[in-house]
């Protein structure tokens, strides 16, 4: 799966109180747009596997988008 990042992306994954709390600039917002849309084109049980070690900001909490049915 071929993702595309926009230049100068940030984004910053947080749980506050049992809330996951996804946070981004513009070019973070229009990644993750852009991942959202070709995972819906995978098969089933495709995902994308985000964490500070691959993407996202230090700090933040693991995240895993996943496609179902």
């Amino acid at each position: 799966m071929d993702l595309i990042w926009e230049d100068g992306f940030t984004i910053e994954v947080h749980v506050q109180k049992g809330t996951a709390v996804i946070s981004a600039n513009r070019e973070g917002l229009l990644s993750l747009s852009n991942h959202l849309k070709t995972l819906a084109e995978e098969a089933p049980g495709s995902h994308i596997h985000l964490d500070e070690l691959n993407a996202l900001e230090d700090g933040s909490c693991e995240l895993i988008l996943e496609r179902t049915e």
